[in-house]
């Protein structure tokens, strides 16, 4: 099986037209507070007509209120939500969009299988090193041998870049990869060659795989 690529905390529409030629799945934009990445409603109708169909755009919140939700949800038309913080189940499904449940892997954080269980309706977890109300995104790497079969897809995110994401999927196998800082200059400003070298990083990891898979003779 391919794995998925997200880019997150995308701030300029030639990165997200250069993430759409690279082949990746999924975009992420932020709206969490205290992130230098966070959006305003006035850049998200450049961002949203630089992607084309068939590429899912995802906007990330962490505990904002609904009526915050459902103003982004209007403005840049995502395909699917992420929620990084205490949002509940019944709250996170309220928009009627498909939802990606965050679970933090950092130190002090919840058994990640006893949180699954509080959301039942999520379409897909997302494992990152970020620590308990923390908006993640900062580059924090986790021990990927702690990762638990969630028995939904599971997005790998947390320190991933183009020196380790090989060894991440080879160790963890998951549905997708999420990277943000790992792929830039600085805080919301992509690099063009990092974007290009994790692709290829994720494309070769995958490629070992399926050889490794196959018979010998």
């Amino acid at each position: 099986m391919r794995t998925r690529i997200k880019f997150c905390g995308l701030t300029r529409p030639g990165d997200v037209r250069l993430a759409v030629e690279l082949g990746v799945d999924a975009l992420g934009f932020v709206f969490a507070p205290g992130s230098p990445r966070r959006l305003s409603l006035a850049q998200l109708p450049g961002l949203r007509a630089a992607v084309p169909p068939l590429v899912d755009v995802v906007a990330l919140f962490m505990d904002a209120g609904g009526s915050e939700v459902l103003e982004v949800v209007r403005t840049l038309r995502p395909t699917l939500l992420q929620f990084h913080g205490g949002e509940n189940d019944a709250f996170c499904r309220s928009f009627g969009l498909p939802y990606l449940k965050t679970l933090p892997m950092g130190p002090g954080s919840e058994d990640p299988l006893a949180a699954r269980k509080r959301y039942p309706s999520a379409s897909a977890f997302l494992l990152d090193g970020h620590g308990p109300g923390q908006s993640g995104g900062r580059g924090e790497s986790f021990d990927w041998t702690l990762a638990p079969d969630l028995g939904r897809p599971m997005f790998l995110a947390g320190g991933l870049n183009l020196g380790n994401v090989g060894l991440a999927i080879r160790q963890v196998r998951p549905y997708a990869v999420d990277v943000s800082s790992g792929i830039e200059s600085s805080p919301g400003l992509k690099d063009g060659e990092k974007m290009q070298q994790f692709v290829d990083e994720v494309r070769r990891a995958d490629f070992q795989q399926r050889e490794g898979q196959q018979p010998v003779g």
